[in-house]
């Protein structure tokens, strides 16, 4: 942009009362959480800058019942110029305000400023927060706001993340206090982002939002016993010592569990071996429905009291020797009740128990031979599986290998490469008590995306993506039960460009991922015929899914990645409650000419474009000649006469 002389004066608002400035608080809290989460400057790190967010946001209402004055604060445009909700831009404003100010650089001893927290604060005891890892794109993003300053960061999350203008952007960081919004809205315009990647729809994922975390537990319970143990007598302390663990003889009765901190037979009975469910060997054949509770229990140690009784205490009880996850919306806690024994063998150098309480699928591992060391204990939903979702679960994870444990109704098992659509999938040998061989793991840590394993059990095809369960994969319309499993020579030829977006994906509890074919685009100058896809994930919780666009060209290698160009994160886009889709972009044509495409599913009556490109044309369809790096906002209406807006 060029440098202008004075930063504008902003234009002076209504007053705002304190209840007003609540109301928009309390109604854009996650957005502004993410606001400060994006502002604050990296060097906090991620747990950090979760809590910080949260504490900025929440002192973003004055002290006192008075009338809040805007004190220049611009309200927040749309696109078309309109102005929106005063309250929002007021609230908006002490957030960014404080984000500032909390950025900026303390000496060792000196106070904090007014507005600034101190350095240890804010804290939570017990748990450590922090938001879901992102894939490459979230990671190019990530890095290219490390290297900004924090004017230059809330400069460039304003524009991106509030889509506001230039001069909205001058008189919201002027408003805020910032030293130089001139300098900062050109630090801004100076990041150069890979090709291919958006930064106005990746500042919208989970992954940048401080309102949908992780937790881990600390060491709560280890603090609370020492607490005790401090105000007791010696005698006291030997017994909490010996009850924590016993040094050099490995684990105690209780493995890795933390000591026990309430008496209750009903609990107690949960936690007895002897208490453990097991389905019968043939009850899949019978069920009503085929899900884990029709799993037979399998493996070579299901006798070994002592491994199902360690593996039931730490689930009650995860001590400090414990490493917890839990897939997005699962709650970690003790089994209600006794719960279902799916199974107990040895794989590799791991002893691994995994049982169902109904809602849940845990999954214990230890040493083989119980030797002192660190335990894994993993919880993922199962609630409304299915004879389709509940093919497989993930036994064993080793060195970027997975093997599996397939359910009792799968007859056969194969490895095929998503990204060779033509090659013939691989036989996969499974042992008799149904735990496959190593396969290769796509999301295993290794960068680029040379292949991409799934697995083939019998007519379904599912690929792992860094949980419990392997997500299962389909093709078709979402309209009308459209969606079937990947097992046409179509289907395969449209995962081979799709899958390597899945990357993006993964650690979410992604129960289903769905691509379909939603237009094909005949191409100006005979260049042939480009196709459009979606790619919907559907999560075991019923939310968080996300939808996204791909623009296939003509041409392509089989394998090669379509390019990424909408993502929409917590709607219904392109899901079987919602199955419409409308996406664009700009593209070359071989002659050098740069075109706006454009295309909508079937029930799409015409497309219009405005801003740098304009235009209209009946149909799912719409070609325009455009200028390089030319933005343009597209609408449509559909055959019932409703409007349809992009995805983004």
């Amino acid at each position: 942009m060029e440098q202008q002389a004075t930063t504008p004066r902003p234009e002076v608002i209504t007053p705002i009362d304190v209840e007003q400035a609540e109301a928009a608080l309390m109604e854009h809290y996650p957005r502004l959480v993410r606001l400060g989460y994006l502002v604050l400057p990296p060097d906090l790190g991620r747990r950090r800058r979760v809590l910080t967010a949260h504490a900025v946001a929440q002192r973003a209402l004055p002290r006192n019942r008075a009338s809040a004055t805007g004190h220049g604060v611009p309200a927040p445009r749309t696109p078309d110029g309109s102005r929106t909700d005063p309250g929002y831009a007021y609230v908006r404003t002490r957030v960014l305000r404080a984000a500032l100010v909390a950025g900026r650089p303390r000496g060792r001893w000196e106070l904090p400023r007014p507005g600034q927290l101190p350095p240890p604060l804010p804290r939570v005891w017990g748990l450590r927060l922090f938001p879901r890892s992102g894939g490459a794109e979230e990671l190019a993003v990530e890095q290219a706001l490390s290297a900004l300053s924090v004017p230059g960061r809330a400069a460039y999350v304003l524009r991106a993340l509030e889509r506001m203008g230039e001069l909205d952007v001058l008189r919201a960081l002027d408003a805020a206090g910032a030293d130089d919004p001139d300098a900062a809205l050109d630090e801004a315009d100076a990041v150069e982002l890979p090709v291919g990647i958006e930064a106005e729809s990746l500042l919208t994922a989970p992954e940048f939002d401080p309102c949908s975390l992780q937790a881990r537990p600390t060491d709560l319970l280890r603090r609370r016993q020492h607490s005790r143990a401090a105000l007791a007598a010696l005698a006291a302390a030997a017994v909490c010592g010996t009850l924590l663990s016993l040094p050099g003889s490995g684990w105690g009765p209780d493995g890795a569990a933390a000591p026990p901190y309430a008496r209750n037979s009903a609990a107690e009975r949960a936690l007895d071996p002897a208490s453990l469910t097991r389905a019968a060997p043939a009850a899949w054949k019978t069920a009503d429905r085929g899900d884990f509770s029709s799993w037979p229990a399998r493996g070579n140690r299901l006798g070994d009291r002592e491994l199902l009784h360690r593996a039931l205490a730490v689930w009650a009880r995860p001590g400090r020797d414990t490493r917890a996850s839990a897939t997005p919306g699962t709650l970690p806690g003790p089994p209600p009740g006794p719960p279902q024994l799916l199974y107990a063998g040895e794989v590799g150098s791991v002893a691994v128990v995994i049982l169902h309480d109904g809602l849940r699928v845990v999954r214990y591992a230890e040493p083989k031979g119980g030797k002192a060391s660190l335990v894994a204990l993993d919880f993922a939903r199962a609630d409304a599986a299915d004879t389709a979702s509940a093919t497989a679960l993930v036994v064993a994870r080793v060195d970027g290998n997975v093997r599996y444990l397939t359910a009792p109704w799968v007859k056969d098992t194969a490895v095929r490469d998503l990204l060779k659509p033509a090659a013939a999938a691989r036989p996969l040998h499974r042992a008799a008590d149904g735990v496959t061989d190593p396969v290769p793991s796509p999301v295993g840590g290794a960068q680029g995306c040379e292949s991409w394993p799934a697995l083939q059990l019998g007519g379904r095809l599912v690929t792992d993506l860094g949980e419990l369960f392997p997500a299962r994969l389909t093709y078709g319309s979402p309209a009308g039960g459209g969606a079937r499993d990947v097992n046409t020579t179509e289907g395969r030829a449209s995962w081979a460009h799709s899958a390597c977006h899945l990357a993006s994906v993964r650690g979410q509890g992604v129960r289903t991922v769905n691509s379909w074919r939603f237009a094909t685009q005949p191409l100006p100058a005979g260049a042939g015929s480009a196709e459009w896809v979606c790619t919907r994930t559907e999560t075991w919780r019923g939310g968080g899914g996300q939808a996204l666009a791909q623009f296939q060209p003509p041409g392509a290698k089989p394998g090669a990645p379509g390019a990424l160009v909408a993502r929409s994160a917590g709607s219904r886009a392109c899901g079987p409650h919602d199955p419409k889709a409308l996406a664009g972009a700009l593209w070359k044509s071989p002659a050098g000419q740069w075109y706006l495409l454009a295309a909508g599913s079937r029930q799409v009556a015409s497309i219009t474009a405005t801003g740098g490109v304009r235009g209209s044309a009946p149909g799912n369809l719409l070609t325009v000649p455009a200028k390089d790096g030319a933005r343009a906002k597209l609408s449509a209406r559909l055959t019932d006469g409703k409007k349809l807006a992009p995805l983004h």
